[in-house]
């Protein structure tokens, strides 16, 4: 238990129920109350956490598919490598990366003047929910909304598929074709939550969507912050 795949696993479980946490209690306040509403610094407040722990996610996940690729791909040298003082480094690291991009949006978002309309079409504050009601010009916000989930997000997700792309030409090659089915079927539902994590993001944030698409908006919001975690205790703990 003490291996770096199962110092990850524990943090990733502490950031799934974080990042849950941050956005379902509310919910489901919400959907049994008549009484919708939320202070503009509970507002902010949610926001920055969301994108905290959101960020935190998308990091671990990239390096836990490394520790996977070291694991099978360079066994003999996978204690020299995932060293104990490297684990810690990456992961103070990425929340150190992850409270730098959530201040940065939240410092921004406080800059900005609010409309008449404060009804948000959204289940939580999400950051481009909140910047369709400003009357600021919100031009700084999105272009720093696009690098930093450019940097963090799509740099992450190439980075799990690189890794499963070298574990999966591995495989290839065991000499055992039950061994080969065992490490298939176990990586590829890794990669479907992979798929269904990133997907769901990048299709929400990074691609162009009509006015009219809240609803689908809102559906792709629940994938990624309430569906993923809640399956990723089953697929890389009681899988693995």
């Amino acid at each position: 238990l003490h291996s770096p795949m199962y110092f990850f696993l524990s943090n990733l479980a502490f950031t799934d129920v974080s990042f849950s946490s941050v956005t379902i209690p509310k919910m489901l306040r919400d959907m049994y109350s008549k009484d919708k509403f939320i202070p503009y610094a509970g507002c902010v407040t949610q926001m920055y956490f969301f994108i905290f722990f959101g960020c935190t996610d998308n990091l671990l996940l990239a390096v836990m598919a490394y520790d996977r690729y070291v694991a099978i791909c360079h066994p003999l040298h996978y204690t020299t490598i995932m060293r104990e003082g490297l684990c810690i480094f990456l992961l103070g690291g990425f929340w150190l990366i992850s409270c730098s991009i959530a201040l940065s949006h939240t410092l921004l978002l406080a800059q900005l003047s609010f409309c008449a309309d404060d009804t948000i079409l959204h289940f939580f504050c999400d950051l481009a929910a909140l910047l369709k009601l400003s009357c600021s010009d919100t031009f700084l916000s999105e272009i720093f909304l696009f690098a930093v989930g450019g940097f963090v997000i799509v740099l992450s997700f190439i980075g799990v598929l690189v890794s499963y792309g070298l574990i999966g030409t591995t495989i290839l090659r065991f000499p055992s074709v039950k061994g080969m089915c065992k490490a298939f079927s176990t990586c590829s539902s890794h990669l479907s939550v992979v798929f269904l994590f990133y997907g769901t993001i990048i299709v929400l944030y990074f691609l162009p969507s009509s006015s009219n698409s809240n609803d689908k908006d809102i559906i792709a919001s629940l994938m990624y912050s309430v569906v993923t975690p809640m399956l990723n205790p089953i697929i890389y703990t009681l899988r693995n």
